[in-house]
This record gives C-alpha cells, sequence and structure tokens, in this order.
C-alpha cells in the first residue's frame, strides 16, 4: 500500500522528501479529516470545521473512537498553531510542541499528513533540534525525562517509512523506558510490516504485561499469530479479547470479524466450521454498521475473499448442474476483471512514473515468511491449480506443480518480475518472480516471460501480504520455474480471452492482438486496457 501511495502522489512530492509522503496504511490516516493542500484556503478550513463537527456529534453520542479523534485533532492544532506563530521558536516553545506532538501521536500513532510541505519540514527540523538537545542534556545522569520520552516518540513516527532503521531506533527506546507502551506498539507494527511477525509477537506481549487491554496491541497480537499459522484456536481466541477490550466503532472490529473467519477454513473445512464462519461474517457485516461515516465505505479483502468462498460453497450445495467455463464465458466474470484490473493500475503507475522527469519510484519488498525448495524433475510432482490451493493461508505447496499461461506483460524487473497468469481451468492470479540475475532482467521480460509462454512453477508458494492480504503466487527460487517448450507457444494470442493467431491489433498500440471486435470492447471496458495502451 504504501508503494502505491507513493506513486499515487509522485507529482505532489517532486519537491519535497520522501518522508512527507502519508504514512503507512494512509486508508487509516485519522488526519485525513483535516487535510490540507500546499495553498490553504478558506474551503478547506471549511471542510475541517464540518468535519470535526461530525466528530464532535458522534462524540456526544457516545462514541469512544469519535473522542479519540476528536482529541487527537485537538492536540494536532494545538502543535500546528505554535509552529505557525514565528519563524523561530524557543526551546520551551519547541518543548511545548513536541509535547503536543507526542500526545496526538500517543493517541493515534498513524498520523503523517501535515497542511504544508513547510511544516513538515519545520516539524522534522524541531524534532531533530529537540532530539539532539536530549541526548547531550548534562543535567540528568541517565537521561530519562518526558521530554526525551516525547521526542523518541515523534521522531519515530515521522520516520516510519524507514522500516529497519526504525526497529533499530525503538530497541533502545524499549530498554529506557520499559512502562511507555507506545514504543512496544511502535516496534509491533514496524516488525509486523517488515514480516517479522514473532518478533511482533514478542512486541504485543511484552506491552500486554503493561497493559493486559490495550485494543491496539491484542489486534497486533491477533494478526501476528493468524499470519504465523500454527495455531488457529489461539488465534480466535486472541481475536475475542480484542473484542472484549475494544470500542465497538473501533475501525478494526469489522475486519477481525472477517479475518476471524478466515481462520476457520485453517482447520478441516467440515460444515460446522461453515456455519460458524457464515455467523462472524454476519457480525462483521453488523459491525460494519456501526463505523463512523470516515470510515465508509468499508474495504476489507478478507471480507471479498471470505464472501467468494462462501458463494461458491453455497453454489455447490444447489440442485442446479454447474455451468462449463469456456474461453468466453469466463471474462465477465468479477474476480478475473478485479484481479487483471488492479494490475494494469500497478502498470500504469509505473510506465507515468518511467516517462516522467520526476525522481525514479523506489520499490521495496520483504523476505518471504517461509522458504522456497526446489527440484530438477518434474518427475513424481502432483499437479495443482489455483483454485485448489487456500486463498487466505500463507503456504508453500510441496510436491506440487502449477503450470500456467502467461496472459500479461512485464514492465519492470526491480526488484521483481511482476506477471499476471492463468491455469487450465482459466483462473488468473499475479505472480511475483525474484532471484533472477538482475542484469538479465530486460531479457527474461522481453524475450522469456512473454505472454502466450507456458511455464511450471515447481513447488508454488502463494504468498498472502500483509499489506492486502490479496493472493499471489511468489517465486523464489528462480529455478523452480521451468519453461514450457517453444511449440507450446500460443502466437499472437488474444489479450482478452487468449486465443491463438488473433488477427485484430489494437490501432493506438500496436501491441494488444484480439480475435474478434468483441474481444476488444470487452478488454477496452472491462479490463480497462487504457491504462497501459501507449503509442509506439
Amino acid at each position: 500500500m504504501f508503494e502505491k501511495l507513493l506513486q499515487e502522489k509522485q507529482q505532489e512530492i517532486d519537491q519535497c522528501p520522501l518522508k512527507t509522503v502519508k504514512r503507512i496504511n494512509a486508508t487509516e490516516n485519522v488526519t485525513e479529516l483535516c487535510q490540507r493542500k500546499e495553498n490553504v484556503d478558506k474551503q478547506t478550513d471549511q471542510s475541517h470545521d464540518n468535519d470535526y463537527s461530525i466528530l464532535i456529534e458522534h462524540a456526544n453520542r457516545g462514541s469512544i473512537t469519535a473522542r479519540r479523534m476528536c482529541d487527537v485533532l485537538q492536540h494536532l492544532e494545538q502543535a500546528l498553531s505554535i509552529i505557525k506563530q514565528a519563524k523561530t521558536l524557543t526551546e520551551n516553545e519547541e518543548n511545548v510542541f513536541v509535547h503536543e506532538l507526542s500526545q496526538c501521536f500517543r493517541i493515534e500513532h498513524i498520523v503523517g499528513q501535515f497542511p504544508t510541505i513547510e511544516i513538515r519540514r519545520k516539524t522534522d527540523e524541531i524534532v531533530d533540534r529537540v532530539l539532539h538537545r536530549c541526548a547531550t542534556d548534562t543535567k540528568s545522569t541517565d537521561g530519562v525525562s518526558q521530554l526525551d520520552e516525547d521526542v523518541r516518540l515523534c521522531y519515530a513516527v515521522l520516520h516510519m517509512d524507514s522500516l529497519s532503521e526504525i526497529v533499530e531506533f525503538l530497541g533502545p527506546c524499549k530498554q529506557k523506558y520499559p512502562k511507555s507502551i507506545i514504543f512496544f506498539q511502535l516496534s509491533a507494527v514496524v516488525n509486523y510490516l517488515l514480516g517479522q511477525y514473532k518478533t511482533t509477537l514478542y512486541d504485543t506481549n511484552i506491552g500486554l504485561e503493561i497493559d493486559p487491554h490495550n485494543s491496539e496491541l491484542l489486534y497486533k497480537k491477533a494478526m501476528a499469530l493468524r499470519l504465523i499459522g500454527k495455531d488457529m484456536s489461539e488465534t480466535i481466541t486472541a481475536y475475542r479479547a480484542f473484542f472484549a477490550a475494544a470500542p465497538k466503532d473501533h475501525r478494526k472490529v469489522p475486519e477481525s470479524y472477517y479475518a476471524m473467519a478466515s481462520c476457520y477454513f485453517a482447520h478441516e473445512k467440515h460444515q460446522d466450521n461453515i456455519d460458524n464462519v457464515k455467523k462472524i461474517y454476519q457480525q462483521g457485516e453488523e459491525a460494519e454498521k456501526l463505523q463512523l461515516p470516515c470510515f465508509l465505505p468499508y474495504k476489507s479483502n478478507n471480507k471479498t475473499l471470505i464472501k467468494q468462498i462462501l458463494d461458491e460453497k453455497s453454489s455447490l450445495n444447489t440442485e442446479a448442474p454447474t455451468p462449463v467455463i469456456t474461453n468466453k464465458s469466463r471474462l465477465r466474470n468479477p474476480n478475473r476483471i478485479a484481479i487483471i484490473v488492479e494490475h494494469r493500475k500497478w502498470q500504469s503507475r509505473f510506465l507515468q512514473a518511467s516517462d516522467s522527469s520526476f525522481r525514479p519510484v523506489a520499490y521495496i519488498t520483504r523476505k518471504p515468511r517461509v522458504p522456497q525448495r526446489t527440484v530438477k524433475s518434474l518427475l513424481g510432482l502432483k499437479p495443482i491449480t489455483i483454485r485448489e490451493m487456500n486463498p487466505i493461508n500463507d503456504h508453500v505447496y510441496e510436491g506440487y506443480v502449477l503450470s500456467v499461461t502467461i496472459i500479461g506483460e512485464a514492465y519492470s524487473w526491480k526488484p521483481s518480475i511482476h506477471l499476471l497468469i492463468e491455469d487450465e481451468h482459466l483462473d488468473c492470479i499475479k505472480i511475483c518472480v525474484y532471484g533472477f540475475p538482475e542484469d538479465q532482467g530486460e531479457y527474461f521480460t522481453t524475450k522469456v516471460f512473454r505472454i502466450g509462454s507456458k511455464m511450471n512453477i515447481i513447488n508454488p508458494y502463494l504468498r498472502i501480504p500483509p499489506s492486502d492480504q490479496i493472493p499471489v503466487v511468489r517465486v523464489d527460487e528462480f529455478s523452480s520455474i521451468m519453461m514450457q517448450s517453444e511449440s507450446e507457444y500460443i502466437v499472437n494470442m488474444c489479450r482478452c480471452c487468449g486465443e491463438a493467431n488473433a488477427l485484430h491489433a489494437c490501432s493506438k498500440c500496436k501491441q494488444a492482438r484480439y480475435c474478434t471486435k468483441e474481444c476488444q470492447a470487452i478488454d477496452w471496458e472491462l479490463y480497462q486496457h487504457k491504462l497501459i495502451c501507449k503509442k509506439q
């Protein structure tokens, strides 16, 4: 999600450091309520007043979440009023500014939006100066003070786009302030984003010794347990502990119901579990009705996956015969459309960044949660298809081989090659290929991984990214890919339905080929070919 936001905001941040981008998980960013552009105008202020009045209204009705958000905005405005008053501040004014900002972060640490680039720059300078003053303070032998704790908190939150560095920074903070729960919360968040789920669990357990009812830590604990995947019963218990501690309108309550429902699918899928999933799914939908207006419409990838599985189970239990899926009938499948359109949006952002004069986008990746091994032969391997993989379980399918056809172009190879693939049942999914010689990236994207090429993936790894929970096939061991014979290559494959020897070419890009005008229309309208249609 951070990579996606970074690309979308590229033009806005041309003249500013990367740290001015909205912080991680910006869909939850409380300060979107008071978001302003660089040129602050009356319309923006009025919008902020309206948002604040809505929160006050819900707070007066008893909403704990609305009350917390109001407190966040009040502390943020207090801090900003100090920094706006003068070009230079006294040490005391800087200390008060840091305190107010830290109070804001203690209530809701995901706050990284500032009214202007200049104010963000001043904030960084003030925090750096105060941090330096505290580090060189000779009045205290151990350096422990409320100001030092506050400024460390501010520094950590403001630099959370540098995950590895902040993990190291937070280590001494936890040692120096072992009773300050916020440092354990931040450490849990950062380690979770780095994919270090056992360390996340350790941080949450230490923090819960300080406050056993801290809802943020309880939520992170449940998430870590689910992704570790060893004991789903313990995970379900952790989610129930979060429900008991969190306000009913907490923004993560619906998501937790959907995630807990997914835990039941990790067990044997007997009828009792399906009934439990349905019940918990409905509880999630009921919880959505309690959400504040600023969190609606509610979006959850877990919800989408669970609904899809329940719909499939329901259709299998009906007496009507299962319709035969053909090349043409699958084209309007909503799940297929969503996967292809999302991939093309990603490609579009990459192409825009490549064509612009702006700073190139730096992509990041995380180490795989589990290692992937390979073998030198297909002998003895069992075939597997995309639908036979559990879409909510991060897992390497050892002893299996996934045979697929490439249906989408690759534009980049740093740090991985992103492709769209389709299996024998015409189900499609995204694949990310790592481990290839980087100096041969262009060769692989243009000569090897072409549209219409077929390949076998040995011991496929179905990866569930923690950021968006949308499953992808990840390849870390490059030798686990075995390209099929050139005779299997689909020549001039239709970009829409996959038929060979498509005669029609897109008049604009000259690259996409179609077997009929109908396929071209579907690709343009449903699959948004315009996102990647580029003149030669």
